[in-house]
């Protein structure tokens, strides 16, 4: 059975690649944070949470590990964690990059390295990072410094991992989400029409069949999922 770690499980965009893993037949890792407020309400006989602290290098790799160690194999990470903040550089403080810096990159590359280890000694896997508009060209940053500076990393460093794992079956793609149609973001943005927008279940979906082999002659993909938005 192939195995699969989703970071941010109880997200909207976790809990629908988690759904959509495990019809797959993967066995998924979920990860929550201590108190997580929201309750998973998936129950499935090959999903497990693990409670991690991302933002901490030490236990980020021994999450991946003791997975690893259980499970045989890491096939697929779907790492989703992060946050957003506004700003205009004249009012965004270096603490403030910093703590977007910390939320958006750390919390990947604290997974993406000991997992690309493993998968290194495996040879194969598939690794998604989720980036954003704003990260992918510094132009639609505006207004969202720390962000789009912090999100700006996650491309650089998928770019990095493709090229240190050249020549195997091991594949990391960027997910590159617009404005994701969520419970919260229609309260935010009640004048926005939703249909444009893109649902966590479609995101999944793509991850899904980048997961698999009708996709493996895929290199360095960066994956737009924007519909009209």
């Amino acid at each position: 059975m192939k195995t699969a770690i989703v970071t941010g499980a109880s997200g909207n965009m976790g809990q629908a690649v988690i759904k959509k893993l495990l019809s797959e037949g993967f066995h998924v890792t979920g990860t929550v944070i201590p108190n997580d407020p929201v309750k998973l309400d998936i129950h499935h006989q090959h999903f497990e949470t693990a409670t991690a602290d991302l933002m901490n290098e030490t236990s980020a790799m021994d999450f991946v590990n003791a997975v690893a160690e259980k499970q045989g194999s890491i096939d697929a990470v779907v790492l989703t964690v992060g946050g957003f903040a506004m700003g205009s550089v004249t009012e965004t403080k270096a603490a403030d990059i910093l703590k977007q810096y910390k939320l958006n990159f750390e919390t990947a590359y604290h997974v993406a390295r000991p997992v690309l280890i493993r998968m290194m000694k495996q040879g194969s896997g598939r690794i998604f990072l989720v980036g954003s508009k704003p990260g992918s060209d510094m132009h639609k940053s505006k207004g969202m410094v720390a962000y789009g500076l912090a999100k700006s990393l996650i491309f650089r460093l998928a770019e990095l991992i493709n090229d240190e794992a050249k020549g195997k079956n091991i594949v990391c793609s960027v997910v590159v989400p617009s404005t994701i149609d969520t419970p919260q973001n229609r309260a935010s943005m009640p004048d926005s029409d939703p249909a444009n927008w893109v649902k966590p279940e479609s995101i999944a979906d793509i991850i899904s069949f980048y997961c698999s082999p009708a996709a493996a002659i895929l290199r360095e993909p960066v994956i737009k999922v924007y519909n009209n938005a």
